[in-house]
């Protein structure tokens, strides 16, 4: 095979990059926490305890009044249209469209004083998804070469799994903030061979399939000839991280078995719920069984698709400025509840959920005051975004089960006790996977980087 035919193989079998953007396994070392720090962590609660982190992200700004943290008792423009239902915990009530989530409450502690100051989805995207603060505030900048990386990127440096050919991956990716890709869903600094494996659309299941498939004329056997070839008469060729990521991909039988979704039962396809959220939660699913420690499923691509797309369900985001009430209850609140629900319920019949630390989160949440806003779709009104109080809900790796942390004030404006930042999730999220808050690793360059500016949350965990 000349070098042209090599190149043209590689081209085909990584032709989809919309569908998968591909990683290799980290090469450069990382400095980690002292020995002592290490001790003191490993004996805080949730230490470790968790195998995966599963990231449900809700992005465009999920409202926490009219989902987690509702306020019955607040006047019509703050508590919204929707009515409140029990749940199976004492003492917490959720929105009446969440009647799957609210049975399962016993399983999951809601964080209700999750707060920052970004009020720009890219921006605000960035620090979920990195735990870092944006260098743009409130804007929506476009993702670089010189941000911080993804935190399934930093543990892919720290700790690259040996389980499956990827540490970290994306689900219905790329996140879109608002129109354009959003920064923080990269490796950053790190380089591109840090990215998280990215999946779109899994829905269409069987395309991403095809691009794992041999040409006609090429068998395994012959592949690997070939491989041997190219290795001698181009080792630098054959070194390339393009190259070994086509030959990862088509010789491991554990990538094509977690990425086939035809291997579910139809019935357990439709419990998840046919959309592109719920076979993405699916899928998630299925990277937790295949090893995978770090999953980010992007519940919703787009954080506000209907602009474009009213009719479609799968282009909804939570950006709800206007119209608030009839997204949330025709086409974003129960895709959510079954989805979201399957997943939890699912990993727990399978033993997953004791070492899975789910994370129900998205960028920040939306404004007490309903009004209309003139400047965006929509003739009823909606919520603005709001990062000083919002939710976000856990569950598994040692969290306690049916609990409530944190508490807002009475229109879910601010906390009232026990404020969370990103900094402090993100270090609550490696703190489950055993990386101290101590932990450094370093850039290309050597310079170490703490992995994260916050402080874990110990108290969220049953010890």
């Amino acid at each position: 095979m000349t070098r042209l035919q090599h190149h043209q193989l590689i081209d085909r079998l990584l032709s989809r990059r919309d569908w998968l953007r591909l990683g290799f396994p980290a090469v450069f070392g990382a400095s980690v926490a002292t020995a002592k720090e290490k001790h003191a962590a490993s004996d805080s609660p949730g230490f470790g305890k968790a195998k995966s982190v599963l990231v449900v992200f809700t992005s465009g700004g999920q409202s926490q009044l009219d989902t987690w943290d509702p306020k019955p008792n607040a006047p019509a423009e703050i508590r919204g249209a929707f009515r409140t239902i029990q749940t199976t915990l004492p003492g917490l009530r959720v929105c009446e469209h969440m009647p799957r989530l609210a049975k399962l409450a016993h399983r999951y502690t809601v964080l209700r004083t999750m707060t920052h100051d970004d009020l720009d989805h890219g921006s605000a995207c960035y620090l979920s998804l990195t735990g870092q603060s944006h260098a743009k505030k409130s804007s929506n900048p476009p993702p670089s070469p010189r941000d911080f990386p993804a935190l399934g990127a930093v543990l892919k440096r720290m700790r690259p799994t040996k389980e499956f050919p990827y540490t970290a991956v994306n689900v219905n990716g790329p996140l879109l903030a608002p129109i354009e890709v959003s920064p923080g869903q990269y490796g950053g600094f790190l380089g591109r061979s840090y990215d998280p494996a990215e999946l779109g659309n899994v829905i269409q299941s069987e395309r991403l399939l095809d691009t794992l498939d041999l040409p006609a004329d090429v068998t395994s056997d012959r592949l690997a000839d070939r491989r041997g070839l190219l290795g001698k008469l181009d080792p630098a060729a054959e070194g390339d991280f393009r190259t070994r990521q086509a030959f990862e991909l088509i010789n491991d039988p554990r990538v094509r078995t977690a990425l086939d979704l035809e291997r579910e039962p139809i019935s357990t396809r439709d419990r998840y719920g046919r959309d592109r959220s719920g076979q993405a939660c699916l899928m998630a699913r299925r990277m937790v069984e295949a090893g995978v420690p770090w999953i980010t499923v992007f519940l919703n691509h787009g954080i506000r698709g209907q602009d474009d797309h009213p009719d479609d369900n799968d282009e909804y985001g939570w950006d709800t400025h206007n119209d608030i009430f009839d997204a949330l209850r025709d086409h974003l609140l129960p895709r959510f509840d079954i989805s979201v629900s399957a997943l939890l319920d699912d990993l727990e019949q399978r033993g997953l959920l004791q070492t899975t630390l789910v994370v129900v989160m998205g960028e920040f949440g939306r404004a007490p005051l309903v009004a209309l806003e003139k400047n965006f779709a929509g003739s009823s009104p909606g919520r603005k975004h709001w990062g000083a109080c919002y939710s976000v809900v856990l569950a598994g790796a040692g969290i306690t089960p049916g609990a409530l942390y944190g508490s807002s004030d009475r229109h879910a404006a601010y906390p009232k006790a026990d404020p969370v930042t990103p900094g402090d999730l993100a270090a609550t999220m490696l703190h489950s996977l055993g990386i101290s808050p101590n932990a450094h690793y370093t850039d290309p360059n050597e310079r170490p980087y703490r992995a994260t500016t916050g402080n874990p949350i110990t108290r969220l965990f049953g010890g």
